[in-house]
């Protein structure tokens, strides 16, 4: 009899595309949150109802400080 010996699972073609894959998805999710925990700190110091100096007066928007472009009320004829 002829010990043949079978590869073992860790060197199978299947068994290194799903620790890729995971590893891929493992990394996806690790960019994701530090990009979205820089968004959150960048915008910590914007807060809702912050006043805008101009210089002849201070104006309080009613939208949060933000201005707003508004397209919707804009009917363009083609």
């Amino acid at each position: 009899l002829s010990a043949q010996t079978e590869a073992p699972f860790y060197e199978e073609w299947w068994f290194l595309l799903v620790i890729a894959l995971s590893s891929l998805i493992l990394i996806l999710l690790v960019v994701f949150a530090l990009i979205l925990h820089g968004q959150s700190k960048k915008y910590k110091n914007c807060g809702a109802g912050k006043t805008i100096s101009n210089m002849e007066e201070s104006v309080t928007l009613d939208n949060g400080g933000f201005t707003a472009l508004e397209l919707n009320s804009r009917h363009l004829n083609i």
